[in-house]
């Protein structure tokens, strides 16, 4: 049976009792980075490990999350500025001993790709934290597996032949014949 968690603003994200701050680079712009995150919800699955299916919910101002194992969360998104900033906060979860989670997706050019830091914030009772604790080297892991196989996806929608990757909505800058 899922639980209410204690809501918690972005703030959250740097005050949290445990708090883990992970980062990364992709070969993709910021642009294509943060429509992966925010706009293709249902396509966490392909890239994040344990997702296996994420939905929109509440008009789009929410997510509902299944992992592998049948753990199961209701979020609420909180910050959603593109190509910078993607978090949410889990309100709802089947997790027993967890108070407060928040996960914060930062977005930062560099070179012509981008630079990903992932906080992974949260309370939880003395257990909880002391074993949230123990799972930081799991979340590395994690996030180094999902980070790479984001990449690897959006390096294959762009290469498709048919145009249909996320760069295929960019207007065609060369001059026309």
């Amino acid at each position: 049976m899922a639980h209410r968690l204690r809501p918690v603003g972005l703030g959250f994200a740097r005050t949290a009792p445990v708090r883990f701050v992970f980062t990364g680079e992709m070969a993709a712009p910021p642009g294509v980075v943060f429509r992966a995150l925010a706009d293709d919800v249902p396509g966490w699955g392909d890239w994040f490990p344990a997702v296996t299916s994420m939905a929109l919910v509440d008009e789009g101002g929410g997510r509902k999350v299944r992992l592998a194992g049948g753990t199961r969360f209701r979020e609420t998104i909180m910050a959603a500025d593109p190509d910078e900033l993607y978090a949410y906060r889990v309100d709802e979860a089947t997790v027993p001993g967890v108070h407060a989670l928040l996960e914060e997706w930062r977005l930062a050019p560099i070179g012509t790709g981008t630079r990903v830091q992932w906080t992974w914030a949260a309370d939880g009772n003395a257990l909880v934290r002391s074993l949230m604790r123990l799972s930081r080297g799991a979340l590395a892991r994690v996030f180094r597996r999902a980070v790479a196989a984001l990449d690897r996806r959006l390096a294959s929608q762009n290469s498709e032949p048919d145009g249909a990757g996320p760069e295929s909505a960019r207007p065609d800058p060369r001059p026309q014949q």
